[in-house]
């Protein structure tokens, strides 16, 4: 999809919630919405959600709206979601454990293959049947399996160094947890999801109200 090169972050960062909402749309049976009723429902005004779509094609119809079944199916596909992605998991700590917990990243297409630890007490436990592997092996693991993501769930001392292991294997994308800027190279995707930056933003809205 070259056309879409360059799509703004921006637009692309909504995409998830309009693939949420049309989720739910479709669960409560609803055939097809307007720019404006979807707007009443997502947050964004009439005037982004067609500006954002129109990025990728010409989904609605004047007078009718979108067909809600198509829209998802749609933006799934953009999303990549017409594939299957296999992803480890590094850290078995407590988010290491909430990510490899969560059933809904497989209905996603992304299947959880391995986890790893550095804790000789957690090597050889299972969560849901996918023993955790001693994390020494994992170079070895990505030699001899494809893997098309990293979740980083260590502290942040070991986050750099599992992050080098990832990309010198050739897994091209990282979905980090780990409070740290990771140094990648070029073609590496990455995602961070720093949960004290989160926080710290509530706080500071919780300080300045007008």
């Amino acid at each position: 999809m070259d056309k879409n090169k360059n799509i703004s972050m921006a637009v692309i960062k909504r995409l998830p919630k309009y693939h949420r909402y049309l989720s739910d749309l479709l669960k409560n049976d609803v055939d097809r919405i307007s720019s404006k009723e979807l707007s009443r429902k997502i947050g964004f005004t009439a005037s982004q959600i067609r500006q954002d779509l129109n990025c990728f094609g010409d989904f609605g119809q004047q007078g009718y709206g979108y067909n809600v079944r198509e829209l998802y199916n749609q933006i799934s596909g953009i999303l990549g979601l017409d594939r299957e992605y296999s992803m480890v998991v590094l850290g078995a700590g407590n988010i290491g454990q909430a990510v490899a917990n969560y059933t809904y990243f497989e209905k996603l297409g992304f299947e959880l293959k391995a986890i790893f630890d550095i804790n000789p007490k957690l090597v050889g436990i299972k969560i849901r049947d996918i023993e955790i592997k001693d994390i020494d092996t994992l170079e070895e693991y990505l030699k001899n399996n494809e893997i098309d993501l990293g979740v980083i769930c260590v502290p942040s001392r070991s986050a750099q160094r599992v992050c080098d292991i990832l990309t010198k294997n050739d897994v091209k994308s990282i979905w980090n947890f780990a409070p740290v800027d990771l140094q990648v190279p070029e073609g590496t995707h990455t995602e961070n999801v720093h949960l004290s930056d989160s926080l710290l933003t509530l706080s500071y809205l919780m300080n300045h109200e007008e």
